[in-house]
């Protein structure tokens, strides 16, 4: 899973230092994919990446103080400060867990499983999906967001682009070329349905759905290009092609996004696949 691309390093503590302005873009999406998932009081729950824990937070007010909800991440740093939100919340129904969710063994089995954008970085996800099945009780349910592709995706394409076009020459990072474990690992509806059918899963549905969020909760057009420097497709490959001093990036960043900025913040569309499945 996250492992592999550097989530206990630097980048690891950025996402854990900007989880209010991350949230801020990716709970709404989240939330969309948990009222499909429909977590009721009493009920066990996996969360799958659970990162800073916002949505370790939202799943242990539904299930209630009856039921309970592990968090599995495999960053130290988003993990400590998961720990620190679900200490000030006062939940003592939250557990969390260092390590992949691909392998790491929760017991009792769960109700649910829930992923806000944590499952497209598995090596091999055929084994991950058969392994969390095997964690959920025959009936749980499979509930996950996902991104469609880079291209119908403007808060990433956009910067992204404007990057690149500064070395043009420059490969892409591994997560983001096609067939490589990474953010849009998992943008074709197909593929996923094959996963999930190969891992045992049924009643698989798989529903684009589309919003538009604020790019990091940006509420001018110099804190959407701040968050876009930090994190993300573009940040990623700022550093892989070490731009990081380059005085272009911040004009460029600055060209691609305002289109986006109002009044009102820097909106963007985000365009996701929302998946449900079953274990029979």
């Amino acid at each position: 899973m996250k492992a592999e691309i550097g989530w206990q390093d630097a980048a690891g503590r950025r996402w854990a230092e900007l989880q209010e302005r991350t949230d801020a873009q990716l709970g709404p999406l989240g939330r969309a994919a948990l009222e499909r998932v429909n977590p009721r009081p009493g009920e066990r729950a996996l969360d799958v990446g659970c990162g800073a824990g916002q949505s370790t937070l939202e799943l242990a007010e539904l299930v209630g103080p009856r039921g309970s909800v592990v968090g599995v991440d495999v960053s130290e740093p988003l993990l400590a400060r998961a720990k620190e939100r679900v200490s000030a919340a006062g939940f003592e129904n939250v557990e969390l867990m260092l390590g992949n969710a691909a392998s790491a063994r929760v017991e009792p089995p769960v109700d649910l499983i829930f992923s806000r954008f944590g499952v497209m970085f598995f090596e091999e996800p055929v084994a991950a999906f058969t392994h969390l099945r095997e964690t959920l009780v025959p009936n749980g349910r499979l509930g996950f967001v996902c991104w469609q592709p880079l291209e119908v995706n403007p808060w990433a394409h956009a910067p992204l682009g404007a990057v690149r076009s500064l070395r043009p020459e420059h490969p892409l990072v591994e997560l983001l070329q096609p067939g490589k474990p990474g953010p849009f690992a998992f943008s074709d509806a197909d593929l996923v349905r094959r996963i999930l059918q190969s891992a045992g899963f049924a009643n698989i549905d798989v529903t684009p759905d589309e919003m538009d969020v604020a790019l990091g909760g940006a509420r001018t057009l110099a804190e959407a290009v701040d968050y876009t420097l930090q994190i993300g497709p573009a940040a990623r490959f700022i550093a892989d092609a070490g731009l990081e001093a380059d005085p272009r990036v911040r004009d460029a960043l600055s060209e691609a996004l305002a289109p986006y900025a109002s009044e009102r913040g820097v909106f963007v569309a985000a365009r996701t696949l929302l998946v449900t499945a079953k274990r029979d």
